[in-house]
């Protein structure tokens, strides 16, 4: 199933994408949420599909805008430096162990909506990376079969970054993380039958048409199901929660000299089997 939630800001509503069509689901669920997820929600959503009319979801209008496809999560974990090469090219050491930090649920935003540059930002940066979302509860997990079981599935999540505020102002990284509009995600959630091989997914991220990361998800240091296993460990994954895995190399960051994003510079950002997003930068 590939779910999507769609309407102004403020009003989404769930919805699923069936050969390529927007499906408004409303009159089933309320939400792609939390609530939806640990109530077994993906199985019953499934169970209604394989019985429903088309006259029980109609189509979503054309130019009605693409939400983030699950509500906003209690948090959002993201692994740094989780690609070998990108380590690499920021002059950082590769992780032994999964180098986590906390990005503000509240940055979360559709994949087609706008990314506001910070005031007095001269380095907000781009960064691809496959989103993984929590389906149940997962605490003190023992292995990554079992650590897969509690994924609800995948999708592009653009972790957008402000480097001067993550590594040159103090503290720990969540000032670069966590300003407003720095998480589109979507345009679909794909549950984990939709995507056979989660290692094997090429990744692509341009500006103003130019590519400026290509990679494959087969190159991270430390797999999705690895990372849910492994962040079990430290604190219980909820439902609903996002997991984004860290990016391959070509962000602004490794540039030289360093290149970063401006107002009107259009990012566009795609995942094998998980759409494509696009997004104009303007100023906050």
């Amino acid at each position: 199933m590939r779910l999507i939630r769609f309407g102004a800001k403020g009003q989404e509503k769930p919805g699923v994408l069936i050969a390529g069509k927007r499906r408004d689901a409303s009159a089933w669920f309320r939400d792609w949420d939390a609530a939806f997820f640990a109530a077994d929600g993906l199985k019953k959503l499934a169970a209604r599909l394989s019985s429903a009319s088309p006259v029980e979801l109609p189509e979503v209008a054309e130019g009605v805008r693409w939400a983030a496809p699950v509500a906003r999560p209690g948090k959002i974990i993201c692994a740094g430096l989780n690609y070998s090469d990108h380590a690499k090219e920021t002059g950082a050491e590769v992780p032994k162990e999964p180098k986590l930090f906390m990005k503000a649920a509240n940055t979360m935003v559709g994949p087609n909506d706008d990314v506001l540059i910070p005031r007095r930002s001269t380095k907000t940066d781009w960064e691809v990376e496959l989103g993984v979302v929590i389906g149940t509860e997962a605490r003190y997990l023992e292995s990554r079969e079992q650590a897969e079981a509690h994924i609800a599935g995948y999708c592009i999540s653009h972790d957008v970054s402000e480097r001067e505020f993550q590594l040159e102002r103090g503290g720990q990284w969540s000032k670069g993380k966590s300003c407003d509009t720095f998480n589109p995600l979507g345009p679909w959630l794909a549950t984990r039958e939709e995507v056979p091989d989660v290692n094997n997914l090429n990744m692509r991220l341009s500006v103003n048409g130019q590519v400026r990361q290509r990679g494959n998800t087969g190159t991270m240091i430390h797999a999705p199901a690895e990372l849910v296993r492994y962040i079990s460990q430290f604190m219980t994954l909820e439902p609903g929660d996002l997991i984004s895995t860290g990016t391959p190399p070509g962000v602004g960051l490794g540039m030289k000299p360093p290149t970063y994003l401006k107002a009107g510079d259009v990012v566009e950002l795609e995942i094998d089997g998980l759409g494509k997003q696009r997004q104009i930068c303007r100023q906050a």
